[in-house]
């Protein structure tokens, strides 16, 4: 069983060849796919007349702030136009896929964050509304595991849904790890635009889950993300997560081919 994170632009990102891997790992293997969104929603924000607006917390990670009108903008774009536009894509390719939200079915229930600290423009610490942005509580993976049982591939948004029953924004790669984590999946892939992670301009191609952990905090915003999904995934009882390069020929069988990527293990 794997999960598998790939971004939100509708494949514009991804080798045309990742329907060729995906129709034949679903002959042997269980695939759950986790999407993106935010150039989308950043791009459609702007056409809205809706200035995006970006957090940085103290320890270094930026994310997006989350308003009443940003989340019905999010929810519109990740449950709506991206979710079936990749689901579509699939079927197009005989891939029997379900698109779903973290909405339907309480399938990502998470808290909201009343309080956010950030780091401000002046460099200094403040705490501000959380706005409607969610820490990911429980998934339901009855729902993932009656689809994956039915021979269906999920297509997941990672909107979740909280116990006021709000939208709420949650960061997909943490939604990727913690829905792998729930199914006890062998493996979670990030599909990106890099090879993987590089530190002092070379590729790490293995780590440890101490190794990731020391170097968390050394790493920029982007990949920062990643190797803090990926650490929580194997806390979870993930056994391998693998960030490799979208843009590959055949991108899944070459992350799973250990082909110029970062491992990361426990």
């Amino acid at each position: 069983m794997i999960t598998i994170k790939i971004g939100g632009s509708v494949f514009d990102d991804l080798h045309e060849s990742i329907m060729d891997d995906i129709k034949n790992m679903v002959k042997d293997d269980q695939i759950v796919i986790v999407h993106g969104g935010g150039k989308e929603i950043t791009k459609v924000c702007e056409i809205m007349g809706k200035v995006p607006k970006f957090l940085i917390s103290p320890s270094g990670i930026k994310s997006r702030y989350t308003d009443k009108e940003t989340i019905q903008i999010f929810t519109m774009i990740m449950a709506g136009k991206i979710n079936k536009t990749i689901t579509k894509s699939f079927q197009k390719n005989n891939i029997n896929a379900f698109g779903i939200s973290g909405i339907d079915g309480n399938l990502i229930q998470a808290n909201r964050k009343k309080k956010l600290m950030i780091i401000n423009e002046h460099g200094r610490k403040q705490v501000v509304d959380g706005g409607y942005t969610g820490k990911i509580k429980q998934i339901n993976r009855s729902i993932l595991t009656l689809l994956l049982k039915n021979g269906y591939v999920p297509v997941i948004a990672p909107i979740a849904i909280s116990e006021e029953f709000e939208f709420l924004n949650v960061d997909g790669d943490r939604a990727a790890a913690n829905i792998a984590g729930s199914l006890k999946m062998d493996k979670l892939i990030f599909l990106t635009n890099v090879n993987g992670l590089f530190m002092d301009g070379k590729l790490v191609k293995n780590l440890d889950y101490e190794q990731a952990n020391k170097l968390r905090n050394r790493i920029g915003p982007g990949m920062e993300k990643k190797i803090l999904a990926s650490i929580e995934a194997l806390e979870m009882g993930v056994n391998k997560i693998i960030i490799s390069n979208g843009k590959k020929k055949n991108p899944i069988m070459s992350a799973l081919d250990h082909n110029e990527c970062t491992e990361i293990y426990k």
